[in-house]
């Protein structure tokens, strides 16, 4: 069998592809932000592609081309922004609605996303993020400090990732901790400006390559997600992977969360309190939880299986 990955979102495919059985044949079809590149690019390349499965990151115009090229069995791999601010535009909603009806199988990478996807298909599947094991893996904490160390590793995003909120919060504790933030993200101005009303001095970090990412969660104590969406991002999965406690805002409206330690933390003082009295065994319980619900190997198994249903389907016709 070959399957063709098209695209990627945080790593995602990429990391599926690294960790599929050898036996299978892989190509992995990336592109820049160019417009050659993500049009008549993307177009030559997709159709000069043969393979017995494909699988699209985004349901965005990678998968929309895949699906007019006739590529089937075709895998349309939701991630979040397509279902929660695509769908509703008026130009590319309708390229999202395209790839929801005319996809052999939909996934969703999040659980608050899945919710979206079955209005438009009942099949949709919620398949969890996986974790490369080879770059994010447990350190000793480093030596305490009378401060905590806290990281937001999150792209500031307000609306998204509620940055804006996480700054607040710290504020509340600003004598206790000594945070640290990666540069990157479009309100990454106005959140430095917040923290400087608020008196919260930010140690600002570059943005560095997604391998490096490690070196950043085994420095700080504390790692700051997203307080928006209710659901963990792979900031959150790669945090605890590196043997640190995460606070993020898991929704117990999802029973995807029901086994995280903490959830619906979203309010500014309830982050500042837990981030002083920080549980002891935080970060056990989110491991426990990343081990169960985010294996790789358990992950890859139910993909694997999806692609034999489909490429079986498609043999039968």
């Amino acid at each position: 069998m070959k399957v063709v990955m098209i695209n990627d979102c945080a790593f995602v495919g990429e990391t599926l592809l690294k960790y599929m059985p050898p036996e299978l044949e892989k190509q992995h079809i990336k592109r820049s932000r160019s417009f050659w590149n993500k049009t008549f690019g993307l177009t030559f390349k997709i159709m000069r592609t043969k393979g017995d499965v494909f699988h699209a990151h985004y349901l965005l115009q990678d998968c929309y081309i895949a699906s007019r090229l006739g590529k089937k069995p075709l895998v349309g791999h939701a991630h979040g922004s397509d279902l929660r601010k695509s769908l509703n535009h008026s130009i590319w909603g309708r390229i999202v609605r395209h790839n929801l009806k005319h996809c052999s199988k939909i996934l969703a990478s999040t659980p608050d996303i899945l919710s979206i996807a079955k209005r438009f298909r009942e099949d949709a599947e919620y398949l969890p993020n996986p974790v490369d094991a080879e770059l994010f893996y447990p350190k000793p904490p480093i030596q305490k400090s009378e401060t905590k160390r806290v990281l937001i590793a999150s792209d500031a995003n307000w609306n998204v990732k509620g940055t804006d909120i996480a700054i607040r919060a710290l504020s509340k504790i600003k004598d206790e901790v000594d945070v640290s933030i990666i540069q990157h993200g479009k309100d990454y101005e106005k959140t430095a400006a917040l923290a400087t009303s608020l008196g919260l001095h930010l140690k600002v970090l570059p943005k560095v390559p997604h391998e490096k990412l490690n070196e950043y969660y085994w420095n700080a104590d504390v790692v700051i997600d997203r307080f928006a969406l209710g659901s963990l991002g792979l900031i959150s999965l790669e945090a605890i992977a590196c043997g640190r406690a995460v606070l993020v805002y898991a929704s117990s409206e999802y029973p995807e969360n029901n086994d995280f330690p903490l959830k619906d933390l979203k309010q500014e003082d309830a982050i500042a309190n837990t981030i002083s009295d920080l549980p002891s065994d935080l970060w056990e319980k989110e491991y426990s939880f990343l081990k169960k619900h985010h294996d790789t190997e358990n992950i890859e198994s139910r993909l694997q299986s999806i692609y034999k249903e489909l490429t079986a389907v498609a043999r039968s016709l």
